[in-house]
Formats: C-alpha cells, sequence, structure tokens
C-alpha cells in the first residue's frame, strides 16, 4: 500500500514506489492513480465511479510526492497552480562525477522521439520541441565513487526533464537505464522529495516531504535528512 502523507475532502498526497505507474499505460500494470480510486471507493464506501483528478506525474522509474484532487474544483485550482508555476517540485537526485558547478540554470530544447520514447536535447526553437528549465544545487560530494547529491527545482514539466537536462550537461543520474547506465534491479536516484503549492480551497500554504527510497541515497543519508530538516523548520 503506498504510503499516504495527507487526506481530506479535497486532496490525496501519496508517494509513489519506483518503478511504479502515475498513471495508466497500455501495459496494463496498475497505477497510483487506480490504487487511489480503489483506495477511496473502499474507504468512503462510495457507490459507482470515483473522481481522482490527476494533477501532475513521475516518470514510472521514480518515486516520490504525488498530489491528487478529490474533486472536480480542486483538480482546476491545482492544475492552475501547476500552469503558473505556484506549485513548487523539487527533487533529490544522485549523478555520475562530482566536479561540477555548487549550482546552475539549465536552459534546453526537448523533442520526443515518438518511436522509441526517449526525449533528446535539439537546437533552441527547433519546430515541435519545447523549452525546458531547471535549477539545480549541490548539497554533497563524495569523491570516493564520483558522484553528488543534487536539490533539482522544476522551472517547467517536460517528459523526463531532469533525466535529460543532467545526462546532457555530462551528469547523469545514478541508474537511469534509459539515459545513463545502470544495473537492472537498482531504482533510478531521482525522487520527488519537495512538493509545495496552496490549498485549493482553504487557499493555505502546503509543503510535503518525503525521504528517498532508493538505494543510491544510502551514502547521503545524513546530508538528506539535515536538507528535509532544514525545509520543516522553515514552514
Amino acid at each position: 500500500m503506498p504510503e499516504i502523507v495527507y487526506e481530506d475532502n479535497h486532496l490525496l498526497v501519496t508517494v509513489k514506489a519506483p518503478n511504479t505507474l502515475t498513471q495508466s499505460d497500455n501495459t496494463g500494470d496498475e497505477s497510483l492513480h487506480e490504487w487511489g480510486k480503489a483506495y477511496i471507493k473502499e474507504k468512503y464506501q462510495k457507490p459507482g465511479e470515483v473522481y481522482l483528478g490527476l494533477v501532475h506525474r513521475l516518470d514510472r522509474p521514480v518515486g516520490g510526492l504525488v498530489a491528487f484532487a478529490r474533486t472536480s474544483k480542486a483538480a482546476a485550482r491545482l492544475s492552475e497552480q501547476l500552469r503558473s508555476h505556484h506549485m513548487e517540485r523539487e527533487y533529490l537526485a544522485v549523478v555520475r562525477g562530482s566536479s561540477l558547478r555548487d549550482e546552475a540554470d539549465l536552459h534546453d530544447w526537448l523533442e520526443k522521439d515518438e518511436a522509441t520514447g526517449n526525449v533528446r536535447v535539439v537546437k533552441p526553437g527547433k519546430a515541435g520541441a519545447q523549452e525546458a528549465k531547471l535549477t539545480y544545487r549541490v548539497l554533497a560530494r563524495r569523491s570516493d565513487d564520483d558522484t553528488a547529491l543534487l536539490h533539482v527545482l522544476l522551472k517547467t514539466g517536460r517528459k523526463h526533464q531532469i533525466r535529460v537536462q543532467l545526462a546532457n550537461s555530462g551528469h547523469p543520474i545514478v541508474h537511469d537505464m534509459r539515459y545513463g547506465q545502470g544495473v537492472r534491479g537498482e531504482s533510478i536516484a531521482l525522487w520527488g522529495a519537495v512538493l509545495r503549492f496552496d490549498h485549493p480551497t482553504r487557499k493555505e500554504p502546503l509543503c510535503f516531504l518525503s525521504t528517498p527510497g532508493a538505494s543510491a541515497f544510502a551514502a547521503y543519508a545524513a546530508e538528506i535528512d539535515a536538507f528535509l530538516k532544514t525545509i520543516s523548520s522553515h514552514q
């Protein structure tokens, strides 16, 4: 059963496990969205089809926080926050190469290959390409395995964006089988760790935190704990 971090009449905020679908696709594998609808139907003994609005997604390999809307009004208001960048999605990532800059803004144009599903960086303004922006900050480095722990803030929400932009910068995410190198059975070192938005009816700011569960984060446990405690203390 997925972890539930917040629940009321308007919201359901959960933690998606790595390698779980956010939304159903043609694989037929169960998704977090389907689970959420079944959970609400059983808990509240709802007759008929249960409404659960999908506001944002995480790539299948990626774990972390996902917020669902329990009413259409909440879905509309959260979607508007997402479009206006008022909803903030912050990630932790472990990348290859410890010599990257302390912080940087990455600005690229991305194009999806419809045949493979892969996304690639293309020349700015290419027809059909989407602009992608993110900011990262190095939280810690390890010279013994030449990795670094990053705090990543999304400015846009493109398919595979963080994975593609970091790989293009020369620092692919650890265990990213698609855009880097990995070991089968090991989860990608990318986690939706912080989710901020305003409550859709009460308007109060909400901030949710999640500790990464992928094994590649284990070496950085102390730094991750300190990072999340710092955010929590400022709420």
